[in-house]
């Protein structure tokens, strides 16, 4: 009974943010961000625990892993142009992966953040339950990594668009690596306002991003 509760409840909210952004089409009340502190007004006021409502929700968490797994058919479908493409993605996701943990890395430690900060925040560009599971491996905290992986995906879908137009990129596969790499889930949803490609290229940039970033995760946590 509760789970059901709580997983209506938490439906809810979202569908109510959504319809908000809609309506008033500003950064702030992106769903991402607004759903959070709604359903944490709901929880305080109904004087539930986050323990208690993480107990109670546990079956959209769970939901989160085949909707990633999702992702692999339009990519089955568009297995040609990927072949075709392969080494432009190749580099352009390492390079990408990279250039993420390495400058969040180097910036974590100019600000002085402690260890266990740094190496939640390393898998911040990859989708959350990925990133709740590379984190994990190298010794973060999953919880404080879906903080920043929420951050990142919503300053790269509201700044990637503007990037993308600022420099003049029209090509399908440079959109969509960009925004899935720059934004992961949030920038696939944005990728698929340009078109069928950019979503499948933002997806595959989603998919690499997260093997990438493990072994730079695993290779960059040695030197904290």
């Amino acid at each position: 009974m509760i789970i059901v509760l709580f997983t209506v409840i938490t439906y809810l909210i979202y569908v109510l943010s959504k319809r908000i952004y809609k309506k008033m089409n500003f950064a702030l009340f992106h769903p991402l961000l607004l759903a959070p502190i709604l359903l944490i007004a709901v929880i305080s006021i109904m004087h539930v625990s986050a323990n208690d409502y993480m107990q109670g929700s546990k079956f959209l968490s769970h939901m989160l892993a085949p909707a990633t797994v999702a992702f692999a058919v339009p990519i089955y479908k568009n297995l040609l142009i990927i072949k075709k493409y392969m080494k432009t993605i190749l580099i352009s996701i390492t390079a990408g992966t990279l250039m993420a943990m390495v400058s969040t890395f180097l910036l974590s430690k100019l600000i002085h953040l402690s260890d266990d900060f740094i190496v939640s925040i390393l898998p911040r560009s990859i989708t959350t339950p990925i990133a709740m599971e590379v984190s994990k491996e190298i010794g973060g905290l999953p919880t404080l990594t879906t903080v920043f992986v929420i951050i990142t995906g919503i300053v790269g879908g509201i700044v990637g668009p503007n990037v993308l137009k600022w420099l003049s990129i029209k090509t399908p596969i440079a959109k969509g690596l960009a925004l899935g790499m720059g934004a992961h889930g949030v920038g696939t949803n944005k990728a698929l306002e340009y078109g069928k490609q950019e979503s499948v290229f933002s997806s595959l940039a989603m998919i690499f991003a997260a093997l990438f970033t493990l072994v730079w995760g695993s290779l960059l946590t040695s030197f904290i």
